[in-house]
């Protein structure tokens, strides 16, 4: 109740003292957010401080874009307001975050589109179109699970998916939006025959074998990661790779398997315009392109040839 002496103002007369208009007094009221002090004999409501104080509040609130059940939680646990503020802001943060992402690959996309030859522009337009924003690596995760071993296992296969599939990057650049539009095409195409090609060491090595096959590979990766790019004589690497794929064919690592190697190897399904698309997909332009497994895969086999070639 209010008493004869209260400073009470009128719905218009709170209105113009926050400098909102008397639908938003009214909106906010009806919402059980902005308290009425009382009410006059004809029913109008009337306000008191109190009440410009919280539209003040709430008006901050929704500057920062939160929700109104966000701003009502902050308004009603006044025992804990700042940490429900703090959990807020960082659940709008997080929403504002995504959104900017999707606005800066639309950015890109439209750059791409405008940039464009004009004889280029139908297929350009196919390939962006195809691709969900924000884009979504879900399908080169399954084009990669697809090419592994059945029931290889989980960790092995986790480990490899780490390193296959390419984290996004927040603010791309033309030609990394038109790179992973053409991975994306890549690996949602239908495969000849229904299965993708695959290397006859996944059936030699089986599900198991294939597992410890590539996490030798991922040791020979590292090593050679150390080398300085260019290095021709890759070392200890070059042992790592030929001994993981010589534990996959069950053998030893001999010169006689070595020159089987390069040849089976140089014989199986090449996966080179996935590696070359995702190197594009994670470089900023006129950076370096980073090494990706196809590229250290590539100087390996390189240095597996010239090992050869220098023992013959």
């Amino acid at each position: 109740m209010s008493t004869s002496n209260e400073v009470l103002w009128s719905i218009g007369e709170l209105a113009e003292r926050a400098g909102v208009t008397v639908k938003t007094v009214r909106f906010y009221s009806d919402r059980g957010l902005l308290p009425e002090a009382s009410r006059s004999g004809g029913g109008h409501r009337r306000y008191g401080p109190e009440a410009l104080e919280r539209l003040r509040l709430i008006r901050s609130l929704r500057a920062l874009d939160l929700p109104l059940p966000e701003v009502r939680r902050v308004l009603e646990d006044e025992g804990a307001a700042g940490r429900v503020l703090e959990d807020a802001v960082a659940g709008r943060l997080r929403e504002l975050g995504s959104e900017l992402r999707v606005l800066r690959w639309r950015e890109a996309s439209l750059r791409l589109v405008r940039e464009c030859p004009p004889a280029e522009l139908a297929d350009r337009l196919r390939l962006i179109g195809a691709v969900s924003v924000p884009p979504s690596t879900a399908p080169l995760a399954r084009f990669w699970r697809a090419w592994l071993p059945p029931r290889m296992p989980a960790r092995a296969t986790a480990a490899f998916l780490e390193v296959a599939v390419p984290q996004l990057p927040d603010e791309p650049a033309p030609a990394q939006v038109l790179a992973f539009a053409r991975l994306h095409a890549m690996t949602t195409a239908p495969c000849p025959g229904g299965r993708q090609p695959q290397p006859e060491v996944h059936r030699v090595a089986g599900a198991h074998g294939a597992g410890t096959l590539y996490t030798g590979l991922a040791e020979a990766y590292e090593l050679a990661g150390r080398r300085p790019r260019g290095t021709p004589h890759l070392g200890e690497a070059l042992d790592a790779y030929v001994a993981a794929y010589a534990s996959a064919y069950r053998s030893r690592d001999t010169r006689e398997f070595r020159r089987l190697l390069a040849t089976r190897l140089a014989a199986g399904p090449r996966l080179d315009q996935y590696w070359d698309l995702m190197a594009v997909v994670l470089t900023p332009p006129g950076a370096r392109p980073e090494p990706t497994p196809g590229s250290t895969d590539a100087r390996l086999r390189a240095a597996l040839e010239r090992d050869n070639a220098g023992a013959a």
